[in-house]
């Protein structure tokens, strides 16, 4: 579930930059100016438009990692939670019935 919202924001935030990127060029391309300072603006832009996806991205990715870190520790914890559980049941097995718990450890 969490990586559907990060592929959402993703998305979102990537096709924020999309439009906004084409809305500058759009723009610039219509206004009245030389062909060389549109050209100069188209460029800019680009990089400035390059350089928030690429701190978006970062962000993103960071948070990611944070996540797989968080569910990694829950993993953990899960495992050893049932493995405390399996130990309990056996001890309560052995206690319960001796000769069961014999031939279970003989078989192994």
């Amino acid at each position: 579930m969490a990586n559907n919202k990060e592929s959402g924001a993703l998305e979102v935030t990537l096709s924020f930059l999309v439009g906004a990127a084409t809305g500058f060029i759009l723009g610039i391309l219509f206004a009245p100016a030389s062909g060389e300072e549109t050209r100069k603006k188209i460029q800019e832009q680009a990089t400035k438009t390059g350089d928030k996806a690429k701190e978006t991205y970062d962000k993103i990715a960071q948070e990611a990692e944070k996540g797989i870190k968080i569910v990694k520790e829950k993993t953990s914890e899960g495992i050893e939670s049932i493995k405390e559980f399996v130990e309990k049941k056996k001890e309560e097995i052995a206690k319960k019935a001796p000769g069961i718990a014999k031939k279970q450890e003989e078989k192994k």
